[in-house]
């Protein structure tokens, strides 16, 4: 089986479907070829055609439904992308709608429920599209591979079972998701409240407060310092050397390696010469995405594209560390775009000279590595919440998609389904192909 079935009900009869990725089905359903149980029709629409303002859904080759003003079908229908995430979009309407001519329409079904076919084209279509994709490079979903796309159904009534045994499980799921990604939330802004309160308040909730005069940080611990960036850090020009490798700033703070992480996830810059060299501690900002928070402490020597600010501190007083939290901080309050002029957010680029004259709150080394350290053991207790909360996410999608792989394959018996009695179906007697 291409998903990890629940157990199989003993007390049904199964017999070999002849689809080599369905395996087994209960001995009783039948197989159809999908271009006999539902009309597939694609859109005459474009993307232009839509409107935020319009009365009806537009399905596009998108997860997320657009709106328009007009519709071309009204009533039951099932949806998918036929490129792009070929396979992986579905959706399930039944009213007034329009839909994109790169967007397939199944609709007007035949000895199936929409529902139920819905869930099973979910579950089944879009693993059988990966594979066919993979093996012939297909960047389209075809008709003729959907016409005869194998399809197994129950009976009627128990498809009837299945798809509102689905509806009401997966609905149960789904808000635990919801709930648990929003425990995540919480957790990310209760980081993002602790590493703003260290680097501008310090830690000592009793020490007396003075105003920075610094628009976005307010009140500061009234023993520290106030002094110009260009006092603190200076620009670093070091050589690169032949065994370098490239060195990355991405938005979660980290400095490294590219070859440490995966490469999606961060902007690269478009010069591909002149790079400069970059050392373990120093500060590093990526100019681009300095606005979403790519700045930190790099912790790999190699080297880096000239879009990327590195620093070096002008004395040992000044924590490269510190300095990072509260630079990010700086970032994520959205004051670079108030410093660094553009047409386009996507244009902001932040350059050494806009950083030289930025007033920046400074405690006393002794506290900048205090608050370093607080930052990073109250964060990894954060991070650590974090994961075990997606883990459970992830564990509930499983589960999510087993139940539907073995409820609209038999391989569970619904509540509600009783013994198969092969008279009393809906569908007439078991035939030995494939209608």
């Amino acid at each position: 089986m291409h998903k990890n079935s629940l157990s199989v009900d003993e007390n049904y009869d199964y017999e070999d479907s002849g689809v080599e990725w369905l395996g087994k089905i209960p001995a009783h359903w039948k197989l159809y070829r999908f271009k006999y149980i539902a009309s597939i029709m694609t859109g005459d629409k474009d993307t232009a055609h839509r409107n935020y303002a319009g009365a009806y859904p537009f399905f596009i080759r998108s997860p997320k439904i657009q709106k328009i003003d007009t519709y071309s079908y009204d009533g039951e229908a099932i949806l998918t992308a036929g490129d792009g995430d070929i396979g992986k979009i579905f959706h399930y309407i039944n009213g007034k709608f329009d839909y994109h001519q790169r967007v397939y329409k199944f609709s007007e079904f035949k000895k199936v429920y929409g529902k139920y076919l819905y869930y099973y084209l979910k579950n089944s279509l879009a693993e059988e599209v990966v594979k066919l994709s993979a093996k012939t490079t297909v960047d389209s979903l075809r008709l003729p591979f959907l016409q005869n796309f194998p399809v197994a159904a129950p009976p009627l009534r128990e498809q009837n079972n299945i798809y509102k045994f689905l509806d009401k499980n997966i609905a149960l799921i789904d808000q635990s998701i919801k709930i648990k990604q929003h425990q995540i939330d919480l957790l990310k802004e209760r980081k993002q409240i602790l590493i703003q309160n260290a680097v501008t308040r310090g830690l000592n909730p009793d020490a007396p407060m003075r105003d920075s005069c610094i628009p976005w940080i307010g009140q500061i611990p009234a023993h520290w310092k106030i002094l110009r960036f260009k006092h603190l850090f200076s620009q670093s020009r070091i050589p690169v050397r032949l065994a370098d490798g490239v060195v990355t700033s991405y938005r979660d703070g980290q400095v490294t390696l590219r070859s440490k992480r995966r490469i999606d996830g961060y902007t690269e810059a478009i010069l591909e010469q002149g790079y400069q060299g970059v050392r373990k501690g120093q500060l590093v900002v990526n100019s681009m995405d300095a606005f979403e928070g790519a700045i930190g402490v790099s912790d790999s020597d190699g080297k880096c594209t000239p879009e990327y600010i590195v620093c070096d501190p002008r004395s040992e007083e000044y924590d490269p560390g510190y300095f990072s939290y509260l630079l990010r901080e700086m970032a994520l309050a959205r004051y670079i775009q108030v410093i660094c002029h553009a047409v386009r957010q996507r244009a902001v680029r932040i350059r050494y000279n806009n950083l030289a004259n930025l007033s920046m709150a400074i405690p006393p080394k002794s506290e900048q590595i205090d608050i370093v350290y607080h930052i990073k053991s109250e964060s990894l207790k954060v991070d650590k919440a974090i994961a075990l909360l997606q883990d459970q996410i992830e564990r509930l999608k499983e589960y999510r998609a087993t139940l539907i792989d073995s409820a609209v394959t038999g391989k569970i018996r619904v509540p509600g389904v009783e013994d198969p009695a092969p008279a009393l179906s809906m569908d007439g007697p078991k035939e030995n192909s494939w209608i």
